[in-house]
């Protein structure tokens, strides 16, 4: 912790001397990484006392897990309670507010958003060409692991060379399978090599409709309709949009966009796989697995099994993993690459910066962070619960870390672990860095249309929805 006390000051020192010579970074409002030749013995560069930011009263607001999440919130609490036994000096403030893309610039524009708020995968571009997430570069470049920070995850927020947020936990887009309703009705298990004929096969199986059961339910409202279709545009080799010649092209009205959208067709009006009242959103479809209403949900894993196992009284052998199908046998099982990820508020002040970082990455490479991860196991354990870990973690996986979590994880019963078959198939796909959430939302409408509609003209929709989404955003980008 010395360590980390240290860097703030050195962080400070040299904020300083930059704001001594005049506000020669144009409005940047990162606070500059610390002179290459400061070291906790360079009793030069050390700043007065006065000035030591772990000595400054300072106030941030961080990302507060939802009410419903109550071991996350266990976990946070135990976090600042020992971050606050290191910085003193420091009081967090617990946000209840949730990233939402329709509100982060009203939020901004009011000066209302968090310190440190939490956003997904897709809006790493986004936030920084709006202004609205911390250029960090230099606190990141000074951060003593940033080398075992997970590339995977990490370089989705590095725009044009500069890291604008920090990497929590990932996942590719996968499929999570009731084996349980599967077994009961004598349907046999898909091969975790499975194609869409399979998912399709078996989804026509395991439904009942007079009984409310789908055999899978696809997401059919919000903007997470459009991106569990996109899983299925991706497997099928199609992609949302190019770059050529410096500008966007969209590609989505293509052969693959369209083999996704009659899969979709297939689901509902051949197979009549869906549920009868399709507009589910993420917790829709989610809880629906979780109360064996359904036999598939598509989704990054941890949350439909960690539902599934401590909502929904299911054990893990009832439970499988599969990545997304492939199109057909031998093609790849793509996933849309997601995750969780914590974003500085720019209009923060350096100090402010400064700690939120340094908060985001407190219990990171740490023992004491180990150590706090082992007592929530071990709670849920006396609580009969599961804990179920991300696919992807900040770390690499072949870090010296990662062995520590992995060994954590094999010496308990109650911690999910996800099958060797599914690690290998499963793969992940990164979503466009332009108006991706716009995308989603744009191609719900045609979800809508073809699961709403019998005999819909998809082509037509299709066309449309390229052309709008063309001439509304991409025409407007200089990438």
């Amino acid at each position: 912790m010395r360590k980390i006390s240290m860097m703030i000051a050195a962080v400070l020192a040299f904020t300083l001397i930059l704001a001594a010579c005049g506000k020669s970074n144009g409005g940047n409002n990162t606070p500059p990484s610390p002179s290459p030749s400061s070291t906790p013995s360079d009793t030069n560069s050390a700043p007065p006392a006065e000035d030591d930011i772990t000595q400054k009263k300072v106030s941030i607001s961080i990302y507060y897990p939802t009410p419903d999440r109550v071991e996350d919130r266990a976990l946070e609490d135990d976090k600042i309670k020992r971050f606050n036994e290191v910085f003193p000096n420091v009081e967090v403030i617990k946000s209840d507010w949730q990233y939402n893309p329709n509100e982060i610039g009203i939020k901004m524009g009011a000066n209302e958003a968090p310190t440190l708020f939490n956003t997904y995968a897709s809006e790493g571009k986004f936030l920084a060409e709006k202004g609205w997430a911390a250029d960090i570069t230099d606190l990141f470049n000074a951060y003593e692991y940033k080398d075992q920070m997970n590339p995977i995850l990490q370089d989705l927020f590095t725009v044009n060379g500069k890291v604008y947020g920090i990497a929590q936990r990932g996942y590719p887009t996968g499929v999570t399978v009731n084996k349980k309703m599967l077994d009961d009705k004598g349907i046999a298990i898909p091969s975790f090599d499975w194609t869409w004929d399979d998912m399709l096969n078996t989804a026509k199986a395991a439904s009942d409709p007079n009984a409310g059961i789908s055999g899978i339910a696809p997401m059919g409202k919000g903007n997470e309709s459009g991106w569990n279709w996109t899983n299925f545009l991706f497997t099928a080799g199609g992609d949302i949009l190019n770059v050529e010649d410096g500008k966007i092209k969209a590609m989505f009205n293509s052969d693959a966009g369209m083999k996704a959208l009659e899969f979709y067709d297939k689901l509902k009006w051949e197979a009549n796989a869906i549920p009868q009242d399709w507009a589910l959103g993420w917790g829709d479809a989610v809880g629906a697995f979780a109360q064996s209403r359904t036999a598939m949900v598509i989704a990054g894993p941890d949350g439909p099994v960690d539902q599934a196992l401590n909502q929904g009284g299911m054990t893990p052998d009832d439970i499988l993993v599969y990545p997304i199908p492939a199109y057909e046998k031998g093609g790849k099982h793509y996933g849309v690459l997601g995750g969780d990820f914590l974003v500085i508020n720019p209009n923060a002040s350096k100090d402010e910066q400064a700690i939120a970082f340094y908060y985001a990455t407190f219990d990171y490479f740490s023992d004491k962070g180990l150590e706090s991860l082992e007592r929530n196991i071990q709670e849920r354990q006396d609580q009969n619960k599961f804990y179920v870990p991300a696919v992807f973690q900040y770390f690499k996986p072949d870090a010296e870390y990662g062995a520590k979590v992995t060994a954590l994880f094999d010496k308990y019963d109650n911690v999910y672990q996800y099958g060797e078959e599914t690690m290998k198939l499963i793969d992940g796909k990164a979503e466009s860095p332009y108006n991706t959430q716009d995308f989603y939302g744009a191609m719900t409408n045609v979800i809508q249309e073809v699961f709403s509609k019998k005999g819909v003209d998809m082509k037509v929709q299709l066309e449309n929805t390229e052309k709008f989404m063309q001439e509304k955003f991409y025409d407007t980008i200089q990438p």
